[in-house]
């Protein structure tokens, strides 16, 4: 990973920072990631457009919030008692939204307004009283955004039908025009901790394909047909973690660093909230489409659930499109020609079988992956996971 300058990094460490997530953001993401199960869970059920509008929905209030959790620890640590009092406090919040989820439509909309009112709450008030001088005028211009978002989203419990969903989307649409009428300049972002915490979000998020084909494997007889099946599902949820964690992670850190701190927080929101909106929603979608694929076996499937498989990845790979073309990454039109290429995978499972598609759809998203390493790798570029052209065989050379 890239680190901050030696001369910001103590600068930060002084304002009360992080530059690494803690163990108690590691559980705040876990009771976060319960909403993502929830989501998926709700699509599968009825998968088909109007079931994506309201998961879209949903997850666009709720990531929000989660990210301005995420700059909230990255400016106040939880280090004493009362920040992990009340940042608990916001994981309650969370979690009764996501046991509201299921219903959010219907019965339990107050519940889902209540618990998001309560998050966005903590939120303000951790951050007013907790933050540096320049972050505190920031969150004061914000704040009131914030909390007409909440309100929205909480008068929207109350009432039934259409007006729910015009009163929560006129709360998705002030947050998402809240950056432009708010100066993000006050506020640091320490580009480690920032990349980090998003990075865990995006692995675990893909652990949920893993648990939907634990799910469908309920009840089921373990045959031949059924593990190939389970193979694929895993290697698709492979391709998935490849693609963003391959290079992109790193280089998604490094590229935000360099950039000016104070323009540091937009670039940050942009690509890694507004991006990775996407990106998530088709880990989402996919999820429940691997596991609707694992269930039908050897049959063909309906359009919806299809669909729900390609077009999951397709989200995917858009959503990485936007992350790398805000950073200024290399290739991102390739994972934008990678995006419809992988959806016209989807006809295969109608007209042919679910395990069909789910092996083509495989080999083409792991193709557009692999040529985009290769690329990378022909530029110099290198990571974690990935080393130049050639540097492995250099060093063998060298070996005695």
């Amino acid at each position: 990973m890239t680190s901050e300058t030696p001369d910001v990094t103590a600068q930060d460490e002084v304002q009360g920072g992080q530059v690494r997530a803690s163990t108690l953001e590691l559980f705040f993401d876990l009771v976060f990631v319960f909403t993502i199960t929830q989501l998926t869970h709700v699509f599968g059920e009825h998968p088909g457009l109007p079931a994506l509008g309201r998961v879209a929905l949903m997850f666009g209030v709720i990531w929000w919030m989660y990210s301005g959790y995420v700059f909230l620890t990255n400016e106040v640590a939880p280090s004493s008692t009362m920040r992990r009092t009340w940042l608990l406090v916001g994981m309650f919040g969370f979690f009764v939204v996501a046991l509201a989820v299921p219903s959010a439509f219907g019965g339990t909309g107050v519940a889902f307004g209540a618990g998001y009112f309560l998050v966005n709450s903590v939120h303000t008030a951790l951050f007013y009283a907790n933050g540096g001088s320049t972050v505190t005028r920031a969150v004061i211009h914000l704040a009131p955004l914030n909390l007409t978002s909440a309100g929205l989203v909480l008068a929207g419990g109350f009432v039934h039908g259409w007006p729910r969903y015009l009163l929560w989307c006129a709360a998705l649409a002030v947050q998402i025009v809240t950056p432009y009428l708010s100066d993000t300049g006050g506020f640091v972002v320490r580009s480690a901790h920032f990349a980090e915490r998003h990075g865990l979000v995006v692995i675990v998020a893909i652990g949920e394909s893993i648990v939907a084909i634990g799910a469908a494997l309920a009840g089921e007889d373990i045959t031949v047909g059924l593990i190939l099946t389970v193979a694929l599902g895993l290697a698709l949820a492979y391709v998935l973690w490849w693609a963003y964690f391959g290079l992109d992670d790193e280089r998604g850190e490094a590229a935000l660093s360099a950039v000016p701190g104070p323009r540091r927080a937009r670039y940050a929101l942009l690509a890694y909230g507004y991006s990775l909106f996407p990106l998530l929603i088709g880990i989402i979608v996919a999820a429940a489409g691997i596991r609707l694929c694992i269930v039908h076996g050897d049959r063909a499937v309906s359009w919806s659930a299809a669909l729900a498989l390609s077009g999951g990845v397709a989200l995917y790979f858009f959503g990485q499109f936007c992350f790398r073309l805000v950073l200024g990454l290399p290739w991102p039109w390739s994972r934008l020609i990678a995006a419809p290429v992988v959806l016209a995978t989807a006809p295969l499972g109608v007209v042919w079988v679910a395990w069909g598609q789910l092996a083509i759809l495989l080999v083409v998203a792991f193709g557009f992956v692999i040529a985009d390493d290769y690329l990378s790798l022909r530029s110099g570029a290198t990571s974690a996971y990935l080393t130049p052209a050639g540097a492995v065989l250099r060093v063998t050379r060298r070996r005695p």
